[in-house]
Parts: C-alpha cells; structure tokens; sequence
C-alpha cells in the first residue's frame, strides 16, 4: 500500500510573480517606460498574486506618491533647472525596477 505522503506533489515554498523569463524582463520594464508613473504596479500585483506582503505593496504605493508629489512639487512646470526633482524621479524608477527583478529571488526574504 502506497503511502500519501510519498506520492503527493511538493508543493512550492511561495507563489512565483514570473512565469518566464520575458516575462520578468517585461514586468521590470514597466516602471521604466512609464516613467516612474506605474512603479507601484508589478508590486500591488504580486501582492494580488500572494508574492508579498500587502503591507509592502502599500508602503510602495505611497512612497511612489511622497516621491513623484515631491518632485512635482519641487518643479511644476519643469523649466526651473532645478535638477532635485528629475534625480527624485531616476532614483523611484531604478528603486522600482530593481525590486521587481528581485521579487522571485529567494534570497530577498523582507516582505515575502
């Protein structure tokens, strides 16, 4: 007599966010081509997907929006050649980028 423990499938230590790797590419590019605008996004829905944390996901979102209100704060119209607000920007879109690649690593355990 087979034993249930011996012919169940493993099941896996966490929800994967990338089912392949163009896929991991696309999800990282989409705060890039936006600008920083959607950072927030691959976050909310690996959050949706059991990724990561609700709580993580919140905390981006409204980092995302201290960060681009600041900027725009900062200079509304753009024409002030205060270069603050654009670094604010670069630094919300290579933040966001960065974490959406790591967020199948296994090694990154905050949040997960």
């Amino acid at each position: 007599m087979a034993s249930p423990y011996i012919n169940a499938p493993l099941t896996p230590a966490r929800p994967r966010m990338f089912n392949s790797s163009i896929a991991k590419v696309i999800w990282t590019l989409v705060p890039i081509v936006s600008l920083g605008l959607a950072a927030a996004v691959p976050l909310v829905v690996a959050a949706v997907k059991g990724v990561v944390k609700p709580w993580l996901a919140i905390t981006y979102v409204v980092g995302e929006l201290v960060l681009v209100g600041a900027a725009l704060a900062i200079d509304p119209n753009g024409d002030n050649g205060n270069p603050i607000a654009g670094f604010l920007l670069v630094i919300v879109i290579v933040t966001a980028a960065t974490h959406t690649a790591l967020l199948d690593s296994d090694k990154v355990t905050i949040g997960k």
